[in-house]
């Protein structure tokens, strides 16, 4: 009997398992694939590195999406993308579409309509002039046009770029190659004065800019370097000023070492006593990923024994030496995207560094803070900054050499 009882009772619990079994099955099983409930926008290529999710492609939906998951649009080729949705009688189903990530757009030449070279020079201009393209490390860059650097004249040539994808761009301009004019030095005759004035520096007064642009959600600050020489930060602080962004280094060159600027441990501490905000920048020659790492590294080490408040920027400006860098627009935010990715990995806000030109330009695919220098009264610049460097003229009390001046922007949300 008791055997009897115990193969009922195990044919009961196999049944259960299997009952279980099926339902689990069942409820974690895929949605059945369905194609005709949505209508997809005709031709879909998506713009490389573009955001863009499966919400943007469907022109029209019988229900409503269950995910809307974000396209990886990094590299070109066609794509098989899945998402989930509801249809009209609130059943799940499986959406499926086919995408091709393509590069539409074209080179960029850093050129205007005129381009001066001293006669003699021994630069190729192909090299010296700036040619990029957003996806390619090695757009072709060529010129057009025949010329002589050492004969002078006005040479009108065209400046073509051509990517991977056939995209192109050219550029008209003249070329000048002219010679230096020697520099006369005519005596001017002495006039005697009893009493002679000292004039005054001119340049942007550090009072003025507070008088304009203090607000309740904004400070008024400097950024200075070795070019400031020895700082009296009490007297800049009596000033008005809130806070100072320090240079804590910069590389020589491309792959050339760290140096500490020689005013870093100086500026850092006095202006610390004297209860400023301080942030840093670092100057960067990096052309990798891992060059602009172990740069944020070695920052992390020269400020480890300070209190910052404001971000670590990264610095990088040398778009003259871009060409031989072999990077794309892209590749070189990624190396911005390094460093920064980096220092806030240790606890640091991180901020990117750049002109209004080159921000909308080339610092297109980055996703920190901007510190925007822009040299105006009133910037145009329509993305989105929590710093502004509005001149480098600057004057105030208790730096002799013209300064940055910068308003920061407390409570400015991205938009």
């Amino acid at each position: 009997m008791k055997e009897n009882k115990k193969i009922i009772l195990l044919i009961a619990l196999g049944i259960i398992f299997i009952v279980v079994g099926i339902i689990i099955i069942v409820l974690t099983a895929p949605p059945k694939l369905d194609t005709s409930g949505y209508k997809t926008i005709e031709n879909l290529k998506v713009e490389v590195y573009s955001k863009t999710k499966v919400r943007d492609l469907i022109s029209e939906i019988d229900g409503k999406l269950e995910t809307n998951p974000k396209i990886n649009t990094n590299e070109l080729g066609k794509q098989e993308i899945s998402f989930i949705y509801r249809n009209k009688e609130d059943k799940k189903r499986l959406g499926r579409i086919e995408i091709e990530v393509v590069d539409e757009e074209e080179p960029l030449i850093w050129l205007s309509s005129s381009y001066s070279v001293q006669v003699g020079s021994e630069i190729n201009l192909e090299k010296e002039i700036l040619c990029a393209d957003n996806y390619d490390s090695n757009p072709t860059c060529k010129i057009e046009g025949n010329y002589d650097l050492n004969t002078p004249g006005t040479y009108p040539l065209t400046y073509i770029a051509k990517d991977s994808s056939k995209n192109e761009e050219k550029v008209e301009f003249n070329l000048y190659v002219y010679e230096p004019q020697p520099v006369v030095k005519e005596e001017q005759p002495k006039e005697e004065t009893p009493d002679e004035t000292i004039e005054e520096p001119t340049g942007t007064k550090f009072e003025e800019v507070v008088a304009t642009y203090k607000e309740e959600d904004t400070e008024i600050g400097i950024d200075v370097s070795k070019w400031q020489g020895d700082i009296n930060f009490k007297k800049v602080k009596d000033a008005g000023a809130k806070f100072v962004m320090i240079r804590v280094g910069s590389q020589k060159g491309i792959q050339g070492e760290y140096v500490l600027d020689p005013y870093f441990k100086q500026n850092i501490e006095n202006a610390l006593k004297n209860n400023l905000q301080v942030g840093v920048y670092f100057y960067s020659y990096a052309d990798s990923k891992e060059e602009a790492e172990n740069q944020a590294t070695w920052v992390l080490d020269q400020i480890k024994d300070y209190d910052l408040s404001l971000p670590i920027a990264f610095d990088w400006e040398c778009y003259n030496n871009f060409n031989e860098m072999e990077l794309s627009l892209f590749g070189l935010n990624e190396v911005a995207e390094s460093f920064l990715d980096k220092v806030e990995s240790k606890g640091y806000d991180g901020m990117l560094y750049g002109s209004k030109n080159y921000l909308n330009s080339i610092w297109k695919y980055h996703s920190y803070d901007v510190w925007l220098a822009h040299y105006t009264q009133q910037t145009d610049y329509d993305s989105h900054y929590v710093m502004w460097q509005l001149c480098q003229d600057g004057r105030i009390d208790g730096i002799e050499a013209a300064v940055d001046i910068n308003i920061l922007y407390k409570n400015k949300e991205k938009s």
